[in-house]
């Protein structure tokens, strides 16, 4: 049966002592990890966050009815102890925090009882991740778990400590707003009080944070729940916080500064790790040449070599044919990867045709410097050595080829680098390769919609030099856009931001919209421009991605207390859920029948 505290004040957590407490009377709370029964005395591993502390009960100290009671004790059942701190009678635990020491009990409370868990609660948890997140409550009290929820603690206190200290002011931003639908889909609220009207979730603060600026208020943060309703993936969640900010009178090195210095701060604090400074620059062109991406994974080589100079003329209809269409031939070298059997060179290039290429064309140079090829019978002796060349091929390398579009050559080849990279073993999770990627596409050309969207948002600024483009060449425009990568994962992006009216009306109309319709969408940004605006940028980092870098993880849910699966569903509390008839008479709202 449960007992009360009835007094007794904690005192300690559990690896707060150490041997400097021997002797003291203390008084310790928790959950039962462990017991060990010896016969005249009980061993009890007691956990709270803090880690792991040796109990030992001995009837001569809590009496014949506290040991009866303590024999009752099993795993998570919730315990107060008081008792004298000991060096530990048996040989010292140097896998503990607290292996020099233990507790000799006088009094024992046991607070409250517990069913036995569906599954051990213990490091590196073997158990079926939907069952932990049934048991999300269970799941949360396992050490490794914990130890990354505290991590987290620490980045958001260290952030806003930062910040603070740079002259920046938290100011939290309206999380029920207007529908912007440029971008992800919203997440949708009805107004009870304005029926058929409905509020949307914010997908950023981006609106607010610049009006802010508008407002004077010079250096803004904020640490912020936003929402998108999107297909999840392993760094995505459908609710997720954002380190936001903005800075007036700015240009991109200023933003760029500040960021660098919170970064090293965050990562020598939290880590130990010395974040050297500054962080190395790359232009989305190269980027995306060098690499095939625009969050490009620095931390080994295997770059993208373009050969369609080569290959013009050559007898291979597949290369001649996508270069006949204006697109590109690009190839990586999987160094020392020639003797890879054919088997899985099929699995590549099958893992390829995901991205939308036909196939690949390889060449495995052997250790004779002789040739294995799917194409080499179409090249002359010329040709197929000025290849090789070119992608700096030596015996014993795997050499993989893609001809397409050269967005979808960028799309493959960029995938293809990270799984065979993934595949030897390249990518060390304690290695930190930070970059940014600058002077990105101010537009992109939406097919499906006929006209420019922004790759940004509407706001932001073209590059002084390129903004008499947006009149004659649009998709040349380059924007003061920057991105902050680390080890090929995009942690947070931003730029600076138009406050010309001339300049943002120019760009409303490349994108398509009137006068009428941006007045509808953003009415509110713009009349404020009208008011006196500072030139100012930002940035926003994904909180949550950073962690779970920062923590060595491969899924961004390692890192959030209670995240959604991949349908964005709660497990544990079966959100989203119907709602009583009651509540949607009152919304004026009616569910169709499918």
């Amino acid at each position: 049966m449960a007992e009360s505290m009835n007094g007794l004040k904690r005192t300690y957590r559990c690896t707060e002592l150490s041997k400097a407490n021997i002797g003291e009377i203390v008084t310790v709370m928790g959950w039962v990890q462990k017991r060990r029964n010896l016969g005249s005395l009980l061993f009890i591993d007691l956990r709270d966050r803090s880690g792991i502390l040796q109990l030992v009960l001995d009837s001569n100290d809590v009496g014949e009815e506290g040991f009866a009671k303590a024999e009752t004790l099993r795993s998570e059942f919730v315990i107060a102890v008081v008792g004298r701190v000991e060096a530990r009678s048996g040989a010292v635990n140097e896998s503990m925090e607290t292996g020099e020491i233990e507790i000799r009990v006088t009094q024992l409370r046991i607070l409250s009882e517990a069913q036995t868990p569906p599954f051990p609660i213990e490091e590196d948890s073997q158990t079926k991740e939907e069952i932990r997140l049934k048991y999300r409550y269970l799941d949360l009290r396992r050490p490794d778990l914990q130890k990354n929820i505290k991590m987290r603690s620490q980045i958001a206190t260290l952030t806003r400590t930062f910040l603070a200290d740079e002259g920046f002011l938290e100011i939290e931003t309206p999380t029920l707003c207007k529908s912007t639908p440029e971008g992800a889909r919203d997440y949708l609220v009805p107004s009870r009080v304005h029926p058929g009207n409905f509020y949307a979730l914010p997908q950023s603060p981006q609106l607010f944070k610049q009006l802010l600026m508008c407002a004077g208020y010079d250096r803004y943060f904020q640490l912020a729940r936003c929402y998108r309703d999107e297909d999840l993936r392993a760094d995505r969640q459908p609710e997720f916080t954002q380190i936001d900010m903005e800075l007036s009178f700015v240009d991109v090195d200023d933003v760029i500064d500040v960021n660098e210095r919170l970064l090293a701060t965050l990562f020598k604090k939290v880590l130990n790790v010395e974040i050297p400074l500054p962080i190395p620059r790359m232009t989305w062109k190269e980027a995306m040449e060098r690499f095939g991406s625009d969050k490009p994974d620095i931390r080994f080589g295997m770059e993208l070599k373009d050969i369609s100079d080569l290959v013009k003329s050559c007898g291979f209809g597949v290369f001649t044919s996508a270069l006949d269409n204006g697109g590109a031939v690009r190839g990586i070298n999987a160094n020392g990867q020639g003797n890879m059997p054919r088997k899985k060179i099929d699995a590549l290039v099958e893992f390829a045709k995901g991205y939308g290429v036909k196939g690949l064309a390889y060449l495995s140079i052997n250790e004779d410097g002789t040739y294995k090829s799917s194409f080499a019978k179409f090249m002359t002796e010329d040709e197929l050595t000025a290849i090789v060349e070119r992608l700096e091929g030596k015996p014993g390398d795997l050499l993989l080829f893609a001809a397409d579009k050269s967005n979808i050559v960028y799309s493959v080849l960029g995938a293809l680098r990270l799984e065979i990279a993934r595949q030897l073993d390249l990518l060390k999770k304690d290695e930190y390769q930070f970059l940014w990627i600058v002077e990105f596409p101010l537009l992109e050309y939406s097919e499906e919609e006929n006209r420019y969207v922004a790759m940004h948002h509407p706001f932001t600024m073209p590059m002084d030099e390129d903004i008499s483009l947006l009149d004659t060449d649009p998709g040349k425009v380059r924007a003061k856009a920057y991105d902050i990568t680390l080890n090929g994962t995009e942690i947070g992006g931003g730029s600076v931001r138009i406050y010309q009216s001339d300049i943002q009306e120019k760009m409303f109309e490349v994108l398509g919209f009137s006068k009428e319709s941006a007045h509808k969408r953003f009415g509110f940004l713009l009349d404020a421009f009208q008011y006196g605006v500072p030139p100012h940028a930002g940035l926003a980092y994904g909180l949550d991605r950073l962690v779970m870098l920062m923590a060595k993880e491969d899924n961004i849910r390692d890192v959030i207390a209670f995240p959604k699966v991949k349908d964005a569903s709660c497990l544990m509390s079966e959100a989203p859920n119907v709602v009583d008839e009651k509540q949607l008479v009152e919304l004026k709202i009616e569910i169709a029948e499918e």
